[in-house]
C-alpha cells in the first residue's frame, strides 16, 4: 500500500512538473478521469506545486558579502600575545647546524694532503693545494651522510626562513 502510493506520488510528480513521456501523460490522463484516489492526490499536489510556484524565495541584498566583510573589518583581530616556538629551542637548532657543517667541513679539509716541499712562511702553501685531490668519495659515500646532509639543508633554510620573517616583521612594526 505505501509503495502504492510513493509511485502514484512519484509519478504524478512527473506528469506535473512535465517530465513524463507521451505514453506515460496518456496514461496518467486517464487514470486521473477513472479513479478518485489519483484525482484527489493530484489536486493536492497541484495546490502544494501552486504554493510553492507562487511563494517568493527571500534573496540577500547584492551588498550582502560586502556589508559583512565591513563588519569584520571594524573588529582589529588580536596577535597572538607570545610565540608559540621558544627562542631558545630555534638557537638551539641553528647552533646544532652550524656545528655540523663546521664538522664536516673540518673532515673534509683533513682529507686534503697538506705536506708541502717549499719552504715558506706558512705551513702550507695555499697556492699549490689542489682542491681537486680531495676525495670525496669517502666522504659522500654514505647514504646517511647524504641524507643527514639534506636534513640539515632543510633546518637551515626554515631557520633562515624563521629569521628572515622576524626581521620582515620588526621593518613593518618600526614603519607603522
Amino acid at each position: 500500500m505505501e509503495d502504492n502510493k510513493n509511485n502514484i506520488d512519484s509519478r504524478l510528480w512527473e506528469y506535473i512538473d512535465g517530465l513524463s513521456s507521451n505514453e506515460e501523460k496518456s496514461t496518467i490522463e486517464k487514470l486521473l478521469e477513472a479513479n478518485q484516489q489519483w484525482r484527489e492526490k493530484y489536486n493536492e499536489l497541484m495546490e502544494l506545486h501552486q504554493l510553492v510556484q507562487s511563494s517568493t524565495m527571500d534573496e540577500p541584498s547584492l551588498r550582502f558579502t560586502k556589508n559583512v566583510m565591513e563588519e569584520i573589518a571594524k573588529y582589529q583581530i588580536a596577535p597572538a600575545t607570545k610565540t608559540y616556538i621558544n627562542n631558545k629551542i630555534v638557537w638551539g637548532i641553528g647552533i646544532f647546524l652550524v656545528t655540523l657543517i663546521i664538522g664536516f667541513l673540518v673532515y673534509g679539509f683533513g682529507q686534503v694532503d697538506w705536506n708541502s716541499s717549499t719552504n715558506n712562511s706558512l705551513p702550507v702553501d695555499i697556492s699549490k693545494v689542489d682542491i681537486s685531490k680531495v676525495d670525496f668519495s669517502k666522504f659522500f659515500s654514505n647514504t646517511y651522510v647524504n641524507v643527514f646532509m639534506m636534513i640539515n639543508v632543510v633546518l637551515g633554510l626554515m631557520l633562515l626562513d624563521r629569521f628572515l620573517a622576524s626581521k620582515r616583521k620588526k621593518n613593518i612594526h618600526e614603519e607603522a
